[in-house]
């Protein structure tokens, strides 16, 4: 069913059903499915009356987790609007590149960022700043967009499942990030991923946290369970003991998170796993997962799904199932349901089963092009195939397993070192907080590895005799041309907002 209709249709067989349970300053706003449908509705109206906005416009959400975003996309759906939600953890030189990249006529912001939104809709013609917060009393004091929603959709255009539907914006080269420009298809696709992935139905009652400006945040687990006529509770923001009072009222059944937060979960006091009863199974993606991290949630037989997928593929392009978790554990999973998987090498031909390759994803749910940007899109999209940049192998019962990201391979002596299986093996190293291997420039190698680390204190050990340590511990367990050549520590690594490591940044503390 197309997106425009998700909503609708719920609101029509199950009216008073919660969609959403929305926790903001310690505040729960609940929005029954009814409730969602007259505000989208609302908000169509004010789109076509007020702002006249037509047909592939852009508009822009700048604000923390709020079901306004939500709002603001069932609109844009149905008016084939094109939503762009903004990285609000971008300093905001970055955020105003987006702004005037992709033109929007409106940028919604809510009341964390209004100091900012003059600078923003300065940056580009015709474009106005509108509070969500302002909208929301002037809609309860009285319904001034109302209309009849037949006769808007008999005045304006409305999107097709080819239309353009959101710009998510990643990192690109040069510096400058790029904007993925997603259809109606590829969410329409995605969900259809997200129910098998998950056995999803509209009984299960999913709870988000993540940043919504990410496309995993709101497309893994919430908008397909709104799909569904689910319920989702959502956070303004991740606060692990809101997180853990929620999942131990035992009303959750699917949540997901990334690695940092799950081991933040784990490390709280008010982690209580017998409290957890409904919850059928947790989602992790964003980074390599460690096997300790994994085999912590299995020990109490939930089952901790690893999903891959980039933000040019809606997310969702590889997962593992209730079914399957167990028996794989540290697979990213099998090819889904309704797009194709190939691994290539660098001449674009398929390699063997068990051999590294780059990923590549084909399907309606990749992008249709990136925004503005022709170049970017002709190397990244082949015959139909979108390049990911990462690199895996597949086993002979079809599951994949992350190698690393391409950009972050290290070539050394005509050799290819793979950073992600180097922090393996010291990934629990005693007296280390946190790491990452990277390479680095060498006269005559080309690159060599190097460690990046960030020490645990108290410890005794001098920062010399704590390097020859870390790599005296590679001996034996991989070959030696792999070996890190080399221990730098620091204060912190750099990361981005869903907890990856910002390798491009550690390189240049290399050089700080």
């Amino acid at each position: 069913m197309s997106i425009q209709h998700w909503i609708s249709q719920h609101a029509a067989n199950t009216p008073d059903k919660p969609a959403i349970h929305f926790l903001q300053d310690g505040q729960t706003r609940t929005l029954t499915y009814a409730a969602l449908e007259q505000s989208i509705e609302l908000t169509v109206q004010r789109f076509r009356e007020q702002l006249k906005l037509v047909k592939g416009d852009r508009i822009a959400w700048y604000g923390m987790n709020n079901p306004e975003m939500l709002i603001l996309l069932f609109a844009a759906a149905r008016c084939g609007l094109i939503l762009v939600p903004l990285n609000w953890r971008l300093a905001l030189p970055e955020i105003t590149f987006i702004v005037k990249d992709c033109a929007p006529r409106v940028v919604f912001f809510d009341k964390h960022f209004a100091g900012n939104i003059a600078q923003l809709v300065a940056a580009t013609p015709d474009c106005q700043g509108i509070s969500v917060e302002q909208e929301q009393e002037q809609e309860q004091e009285q319904e001034v967009y109302k209309k009849a929603a037949d006769t808007a959709a008999n005045t304006s255009e409305s999107g097709t499942s080819s239309s353009p539907l959101m710009i998510v914006y990643t990192s690109g080269t040069g510096g400058h990030p790029k904007g993925a420009v997603l259809d109606q298809a590829s969410f329409e696709c995605n969900a259809q991923m997200s129910w098998h992935m998950h056995d999803m139905t509209a009984d299960d009652h999913t709870l988000s946290f993540l940043p919504m400006f990410h496309v995993g945040g709101f497309n893994i687990q919430m908008l397909p369970a709104l799909a569904l006529g689910a319920t989702t509770t959502l956070l303004e923001k991740f606060d692990p003991t809101d997180a853990l009072r929620i999942l131990n009222s035992g009303d959750i059944t699917l949540t997901l998170c990334v690695p940092t937060i799950l081991q933040a979960l784990l490390a709280h006091p008010e982690w209580q796993p017998d409290k957890l009863q409904n919850l059928r199974a947790m989602s992790i993606g964003s980074t390599d997962v460690p096997l300790a991290l994994i085999q912590s949630l299995h020990d109490l037989k939930i089952p901790l799904l690893q999903v891959y997928g980039t933000t040019e593929t809606s997310p969702i392009a590889i997962y593992q199932r209730t079914d399957n978790a167990f028996g794989s554990e540290g697979s990213i999973g099998q090819s889904g349901q309704f797009c194709e998987i190939r691994l290539v090498d660098s001449e674009g031909n398929d390699v063997a089963q068990g051999q590294d390759g780059e990923i590549w994803v084909k399907g309606d749910n990749i992008l249709q092009h990136y925004w503005n940007n022709p170049d970017a899109t002709d190397s990244s999209i082949v015959n139909g195939w979108f390049r990911s940049g990462d690199i895996a192998r597949r086993d002979e019962n079809g599951f994949y397993w992350f190698a690393d990201r391409l950009k972050h391979v290290i070539i050394s002596g005509g050799e290819n070192i793979y950073a992600a299986e180097l922090e393996r093996v010291i990934r629990d190293f005693p007296g280390l907080k946190e790491l990452v291997i990277v390479g680095k420039p060498n006269p005559k190698w080309g690159e060599v590895a190097v460690v990046v680390a960030v020490r645990k204190q108290p410890d005794s050990r001098t920062d010399d005799e704590l390097s020859q340590q870390i790599l005296e511990s590679f001996q034996g367990k991989l070959a030696r041309f792999k070996h890190p050549k080399a221990v730098t520590f620091v204060e912190s690594l750099p990361r981005t907002a869903l907890g990856k490591v910002q390798a491009d940044k550690v390189k240049a503390l290399l050089h700080s």
